[in-house]
């Protein structure tokens, strides 16, 4: 990531109204989430004592996604979270997360790296099965940063996308069925 941007800086009013200073407007939760996807990192501090909140709002984002059923993190993964933060694991439990989620993009960046480079006429359908390995993974990731093609679009792009991989597997049944038949 070369083109490393600097985080969006959002204070929060004594009103715990959000400002993002960039656009000189206020913003929600889910727009912070919004700019988070496109893979942009946000710095969230209170206007008055320039404490750095970015945490506890982020924690938020994440506790109003699992309430709405949206559920990413399972429970017993829930509990060892809040059991490593009365033990003495609490120091490895940060570096492990991230470790792990670095090696997630890492190895999203590198599997989708490794498809471009396979040629779809040496095999029939490896277009579709492309396509939709791609958009499996723009679904899991929820648009996490780092993952090839999450800018962030939503609605429009994402039909198109579907209808491209629909008539693309469509194909590869034709091509099938001819070969099977």
């Amino acid at each position: 990531m070369s083109d490393v941007k600097e985080p969006l800086l959002i204070k929060r009013y004594a009103s715990r109204r959000l400002y993002n200073t960039e656009t000189s407007d206020y913003v929600t939760l889910e727009d912070i989430a919004k700019v988070i996807r496109t893979g942009r990192d946000v710095k969230i501090v209170d206007l008055k004592s320039g404490d750095d909140l970015t945490r506890q709002y982020l924690l938020q984002i994440i506790a109003e996604h699992e309430s709405k059923g949206e559920s990413v993190l399972p429970i017993n993964v829930l509990n060892d979270l809040v059991r490593s933060y009365t033990s003495s694991a609490q120091s490895v439990v940060p570096q492990f997360l991230a470790a792990s989620f670095e090696m997630l993009r890492d190895s999203q960046s590198k599997m989708m790296e490794n498809f471009g480079r396979i040629n779809p006429m040496a095999m029939p359908g490896l277009g579709a099965i492309q396509a939709q390995q791609e958009a499996f993974l723009k679904a899991m990731t929820g648009g996490w940063s780092g993952a090839p093609g999450t800018e962030g679009e939503a609605g429009e792009g994402e039909e198109r996308e579907l209808d491209e991989i629909k008539r693309q597997l469509a194909e590869l049944q034709q091509k099938l069925s001819k070969m099977n038949g």
